[in-house]
Formats: C-alpha cells, sequence, structure tokens
C-alpha cells in the first residue's frame, strides 16, 4: 500500500491542528509553514476536509482552520476515507461483481486480509495519537547532546 500526497498533507495539517486544539482558529500560512506543506494545495485539502466535518473554517482577518471534534475522535480512517475513498489495494475487493475472475482468484484473499490488517491500525489509531507522538519526538529532539 502506497500513501499518496493527498493523504501525506492531510494528516499532517490535522496534526498541527491538533497540536493547537482549543486555541482557536490557526491560519493556513502558519500550518502550510509548520508542515512544509504548498499552501495553495493546503487550502484544497482543508476544503475537502471542511466539506467532510473533520475541519471548521473561519474567514477574517481573526481566520483560520481548527479541527471541528476532539483530535481523539478522528481516526486516520477518516481521513484516508475522506481525501482517498478507499484504501483497498484493489479494485476488485470494492466491486468483487466487476471482476470476472473474482470467485477463483487466488490472490484475492490475501489482499482481502491485507486490507484488513490496514484497517484495523487505522481506524485504531487517532490524529490525537499521531499529535503525542509527534510532540515526543520534537521534545526528544531538543535533548540531543
Amino acid at each position: 500500500m502506497r500513501v499518496s500526497m493527498k493523504v501525506d498533507y492531510g494528516v499532517r495539517a490535522l496534526v498541527e491542528l491538533a497540536q493547537r486544539y482549543g486555541e482557536g482558529p490557526v491560519p493556513t500560512a502558519d500550518v502550510a509553514a509548520h508542515q512544509n506543506i504548498p499552501e495553495p494545495y493546503l487550502d484544497q485539502l482543508l476544503s475537502i476536509l471542511n466539506k467532510s466535518g473533520l475541519v471548521r473554517s473561519r474567514r477574517g482577518p481573526q481566520g483560520g482552520h481548527m479541527l471541528a471534534r476532539p483530535p481523539h475522535e478522528i481516526t486516520l480512517e477518516m481521513v484516508m476515507r475522506t481525501l482517498e475513498g478507499t484504501s483497498a489495494p484493489l479494485d476488485c475487493l470494492d466491486e468483487p461483481s466487476e471482476c470476472i475472475l473474482s470467485s477463483a482468484c487466488a490472490q484475492r484473499q490475501i489482499w482481502r486480509s491485507v486490507e484488513e490488517a490496514v484497517q484495523s491500525v487505522l481506524s485504531s489509531t487517532s490524529i490525537a495519537d499521531l499529535a503525542n507522538r509527534q510532540r515526543q519526538l520534537s521534545t526528544r529532539g531538543l535533548y540531543q547532546i
């Protein structure tokens, strides 16, 4: 499985917002600078995340973006589904009726197991988990000798 840049940037943006959860709107430029994401592309991603209900956006001088729900309620599975639609490694896992080999395919069960394992990790990992891990890694970096 390969994670798209869209999902990578989306998760990084949500982690940034999670680290500032409760502080009010965060300007797009701040998120882009801290996460090294091109601002025009970040605007597109935040618009999608806003429409899906994961992010709230506010316009104006005091505007920006914030998580629409607590970070522990947003899973990687939700982000992946919002930005990519599916995490199935093969199209036939989503639409078995569209593949004439589906019922006699030796690979199908293996790829189904892979999909289930990935789904398990994605659905049990929250943006809060990643934000906490990011804090730990950032703090650890400050104490290196």
